[in-house]
């Protein structure tokens, strides 16, 4: 990683994310964030956390205990990194790991995921090594994130995640198998008269067989300008 390619985008006027060329962000993490919303008490992990922006908005919007960020590509982790140094944030904790290895020393209240969309043998490959990895189930698969909240999610804990609509079977599958229950779903749109482009799915550590189902959010309104939800997640 060229230190010339990294730039800091400002969150906050303290709290500040590295990002690079390879490694940025995009609106799933701001709408991830949004819906897993943690308390003020809450430990958080991240797991899949690049470098590190949906552990740092939930810190600036929702100021939990702690988050643990859980990243295995080495340049994505040394962002998040430098992001915990610039911003002083001691409540921020960059591990570099894989998820399929990890297994936190406290169980988390909650743990979110910006997991690879695409299965494996569907769609065509990105060009580069960590579009690869971070769009493409090559380094892990919906299971593999499961199966690693299963481990450090406390009872009654919730696993927030978001996919693309038809990875939605995959995803609840893969949660009960873990005995994570669905819990919570939100179907997202780009504009109110076109198809769901993400999924935003929480689901409960031994939690009970009912789902509460969202009103749709639309990422633009009908004069084609940001809808007044999505000038509450952007801060506009």
């Amino acid at each position: 990683m060229n230190g010339e390619d990294i730039s800091f985008e400002r969150l906050s006027d303290s709290i500040f994310a590295a990002v690079s060329k390879a490694h940025r962000f995009g609106t799933d993490a701001f709408l991830l964030a949004d819906f897993a919303s943690p308390r003020h008490k809450d430990r958080v992990i991240d797991l899949c956390s690049g470098c590190g922006i949906v552990g740092l908005l939930m810190i600036r919007d929702s100021g939990p205990e702690s988050v643990t960020a859980v990243e295995i590509a080495d340049e994505a982790h040394a962002l998040a990194v430098m992001s915990k140094e610039k911003s002083g944030l001691e409540n921020f904790m960059p591990i570099n790991i894989d998820l399929k290895d990890f297994t936190a020393d406290v169980q988390a209240d909650v743990i979110t995921c910006n997991p690879p969309y695409k299965a494996v043998g569907t769609g065509a490959l990105s060009k580069s090594s960590p579009d690869i990895l971070a769009r493409h189930e090559t380094g892990c698969s919906i299971d593999d994130v499961c199966r690693a909240a299963k481990r450090s999610l406390k009872y009654g804990g919730r696993l927030v995640i978001c996919n693309r609509p038809e990875r939605l079977a995959d995803c609840m599958g893969a949660m009960r198998e873990c005995k994570i229950e669905p819990k919570r779903l939100r179907t997202v749109h780009k504009t109110p008269d076109s198809p769901a482009w993400l999924i935003l799915l929480e689901g409960r550590m031994g939690g009970s067989g009912f789902m509460k189902i969202e009103p749709p959010l639309y990422i633009y309104g009908g004069d084609g300008d940001y809808s007044r939800e999505m000038k509450r997640i952007y801060r506009l």
